[in-house]
């Protein structure tokens, strides 16, 4: 990732086994030293462009496709406000079936996860029951999930709801219910992860400016050069 190539380094007390001397001093990247997008510039829905991760993408390819280089992998990834990249982005086809199997374990792949409600709208296509609610709903056990359909509501079975899917429901009590499988469930997680809202190519160049400088050291009792502090030693005597 071109992020950690960028990280100023710090000049830091060698702990190593091996090491000759209290004076000997290693290398490493300032991991807290850290770039984010102010919040006032998050809420400038201008500057940033809808996407559609692929399947099987990973930020240096959707920074390639987007500024002409992997190299802006990080861009992708800050501007799109993803903090956990592993929890964030989309898995690929492969990697989201091996994830169900691991998780739910090969014989449960298409197990009920839960049920959801569907729509139902009236002859007027007034909304009765939105989808996508989820419910208890067992059946088999006599806690089927029902509401009061439009034979409760009107007496006569003249009045006659509908679903987007062509059921009908004309009853005094109706069950408006669908169930959704273990791998349904995490292929729709998955899936919710795939747009993004990355900076817009115009701006890539300001993006990076600001990135240098919040890189760059200021001058302090630590400053080495730009990229570099030290810290004290902390060993009194070889």
């Amino acid at each position: 990732m071109g992020y950690l190539r960028q990280l100023p380094n710090i000049r830091y007390e060698s702990f190593l086994p091996d090491k000759n001397s209290s004076k000997e001093f290693i290398l490493i990247k300032n991991l807290f030293r850290k770039n984010k997008l102010l919040d006032s510039i998050k809420t400038e829905t201008t500057i940033f462009d809808a996407f559609l991760i692929a399947d099987g993408a990973r930020p240096d390819t959707v920074a390639e496709d987007i500024y002409g280089s992997p190299d802006y992998d990080f861009v992708v990834i800050i501007s799109s406000g993803i903090t956990h990249i592993k929890d964030e982005w989309p898995l690929s086809s492969k990697e989201l079936y091996e994830h169900v199997v691991t998780k739910y374990g090969l014989e449960n792949i298409n197990a009920v996860h839960h049920h959801e409600t569907t729509e139902v709208r009236d002859t007027n296509k007034r909304l009765i029951l939105p989808a996508g609610k989820v419910v208890e709903h067992d059946p088999a056990n006599g806690s089927p999930f029902q509401i009061s359909g439009p034979g409760a509501l009107f007496g006569s079975s003249a009045n006659i709801w509908y679903s987007p899917t062509g059921e009908s429901y004309t009853g005094e009590l109706i069950s408006p219910v669908t169930s959704v499988s273990n791998f349904e469930y995490e292929t729709k997680i998955n899936e919710e992860k795939r747009e993004i809202h990355p900076l817009k190519r115009q701006y890539l160049q300001l993006f990076l400016t600001n990135h240098r400088e919040i890189m760059t050291y200021n001058r302090n009792s630590q400053y080495l050069s730009d990229k570099l502090i030290t810290t004290e030693n902390l060993n009194s005597v070889e």
